[in-house]
């Protein structure tokens, strides 16, 4: 039998083990937290990533109402007109003055190209008046005909509007006629749009081009419509 004092004993070493599972070391001192200094601070601010910006929202595109169009635009409209074969377009965008002039090929005729007002395209369509027009390279010819009859064969003969090329100031497609329109047109006066097509069959090898340039008068920063030049090969 064990003693009061070794039972005491004994009860007061397992408390110690206890205590030094628990704890670690008996009688040892917790050590206080390192608070970190203000240089680590920084450096740990520094090192973590700053929050992305949130994207601001698009904002529309304005476009101002108003402005006169560029001679690319004034093209578009005017070769829709001609595919539509709507002339009350075509008789607005004409130049109240010196009114359209017609040439069905690219040598221009100052002298028999023929030249219609506003007032004259808007019923142009439906005249059945036969016009001479001018007569047919190499012959003596007449291209005498009324203008629907002309539109559709010196004016919009294919779809220029969404098969051509198309360039500004410079005319792709050159008969043996001679070339003049700088001459009639001067370029620091007018533009022009060229709707150019290479050929339509392959079995002529391109002898059957077409050209449609449609030429603008400047006005400021606007233009009107002075010129309709249909272009092919000509012998």
């Amino acid at each position: 039998m064990y003693s009061f004092k070794q039972i005491r004993w004994i009860v007061l070493s397992l408390l110690m083990l206890l205590l030094v599972a628990c704890n670690g070391t008996p009688g040892a001192t917790p050590e206080p937290p390192i608070e970190p200094s203000e240089e680590q601070e920084q450096q740990e601010q520094k090192s973590e990533p700053e929050p992305e910006p949130e994207p601001e929202p698009e904002q529309p595109v304005e476009v101002e109402e108003g402005m006169p169009p560029t001679v690319l635009e004034a093209g578009t409209t005017v070769i829709r007109a001609l595919k539509n074969g709507d002339l009350n377009t075509l008789a607005a965008w004409a130049d109240p003055n010196e009114g359209v002039r017609f040439s069905p090929y690219g040598n221009v005729n100052t002298e028999t190209d023929l030249i219609f007002s506003r007032d004259e395209l808007e019923g142009l369509m439906k005249d059945s008046t036969k016009h001479l027009w001018r007569s047919f390279p190499g012959s003596d010819t007449l291209i005498e005909m009324p203008y629907s009859e002309y539109h559709g064969k010196f004016v919009y003969d294919v779809d220029f509007m969404e098969d051509a090329e198309i360039t500004v100031n410079e005319g792709l497609g050159q008969g043996a006629m001679i070339y003049n329109l700088n001459e009639v047109y001067p370029e620091d006066t007018h533009d022009f749009v060229d709707y150019y097509m290479d050929g339509i069959d392959p079995a002529v090898e391109g002898m059957d081009w077409r050209s449609l340039r449609l030429v603008f008068k400047k006005i400021g920063d606007d233009r009107s419509l002075v010129g309709i030049i249909h272009d092919q090969w000509t012998p």
